[in-house]
């Protein structure tokens, strides 16, 4: 029988956006959004994905559900591991017409229409403000609803009775169902949003920063929802985050992105412990401790982050690094294995 190894994977997936300019608006330059990022993540885990804000966090995660369509790559869903390997293979041979029809009927990079339509219902997102991703002239019934009409899953009274249920699962009732989002807190509407997300009864759902918009108490409340559902449904996460302490304890493996590539990754635990890239080094510094007596040496980062218009050669990190050699400025460096599935791309580390 085929092995899975992972739900969803990445490889060199790259999402380009044109800049044009003249009076005839000819493509003058593109923004390197995301630019040939590999990542695999394993069923019912919660994969965590952190860096500074215009890393590409968010793009990565909208291309890789095909919200975006990626420049080039590929993304595969639950795909076995030989096939994987007889499309890597027949790439070698670039015209084969069986690599066509395979990557036609296992790459989510080359669908669309009505396939694309269909894998809709296995991935989902919650963004970061219920405010804006959720319709104020709806009800609830209605927002939560959608997704089961446009996917023709239920109507009638099984529409009803699958809403209602799902509102439960999320901590919400009947009465509910039939108010306005304003009518909400911050809390309710992101749980309002969570119940639409998971009304479809997907596989992998992407958090976008889910509990950046509300306050400390509710996020902790968030995030035992997170871990309940993880449990109850069987879910798989991609946990995108500004906040590292929230990633930390809610992550099984996280990794680092820095101007659109992934600078590290390993899992949580021994990367909390043992950062290696210099750039994590300095974002791990940036994480406050609870104790006001304890002071924690913070490592600050000299100039801006470059362009992903004109980003650096070599190194994209190495313009900030304290580290820096000659070497990085030449050569991009490899995300490789330095031992316990650790992953860096630093020249650092390299033999």
């Amino acid at each position: 029988m085929s092995k899975v190894s992972a739900l969803i994977e990445t490889e060199a997936l790259k999402k380009y956006y044109p800049i044009t300019g003249g009076i005839l608006r000819r493509r003058v330059g593109e923004v390197r959004a995301v630019d040939g990022v590999s990542l695999n993540i394993p069923k019912k885990k919660c994969f965590g994905l952190v860096g500074e804000s215009g890393c590409g966090k968010t793009t990565f995660a909208k291309t890789m559900i095909r919200l975006l369509k990626p420049n080039s790559g590929h993304i595969y869903f639950d795909v076995p591991e030989d096939i994987k390997e007889e499309i890597a293979k027949l790439e070698q041979s670039k015209k084969s017409p069986e690599l066509k029809k395979l990557r036609a009927q296992y790459d989510l990079a080359t669908f669309r229409g009505k396939k694309l339509k269909s894998m809709r219902r296995k991935m989902q997102i919650v963004y970061q403000d219920p405010t804006r991703s959720l319709n104020p002239r709806m009800l609830v019934k209605d927002i939560v609803g959608e997704p089961l009409i446009v996917q023709k899953l239920a109507k009638g009274t099984e529409r009803r009775k699958k809403t209602l249920e799902i509102l439960g699962k999320v901590g919400l009732t009947e009465k509910h169902m039939y108010r306005y989002p304003h009518e909400f807190s911050g809390g309710q509407r992101q749980r309002i949003a969570i119940a639409r997300a998971l009304v479809t009864n997907p596989e992998f759902v992407v958090l976008d920063e889910p509990t950046s918009s509300v306050d400390v108490s509710v996020r902790s409340q968030l995030l035992n929802l997170f871990q309940d559902l993880r449990k109850e449904l069987g879910l798989t996460y991609l946990f995108i985050s500004h906040d590292l302490s929230i990633v930390e304890c809610i992550a099984d493996q996280v990794a680092v992105m820095y101007l659109g590539k992934i600078v590290e990754l390993a899992e949580t635990t021994e990367l909390y412990k043992n950062p290696l890239h210099p750039y994590s080094l300095a974002l791990f510094s940036s994480i406050p401790i609870p104790d006001p007596a304890v002071k924690r040496k913070r490592i600050e980062l000299k100039g801006e982050v470059p362009s992903p218009v004109n980003p650096p050669t070599g190194c994209r990190f190495h313009p900030r690094c304290s580290e820096v050699m000659e070497l990085c400025r030449k050569e991009e460096p490899e995300l490789i294995d330095v031992g316990n599935g650790h992953f860096v791309a630093c020249h650092l580390f390299h033999k």
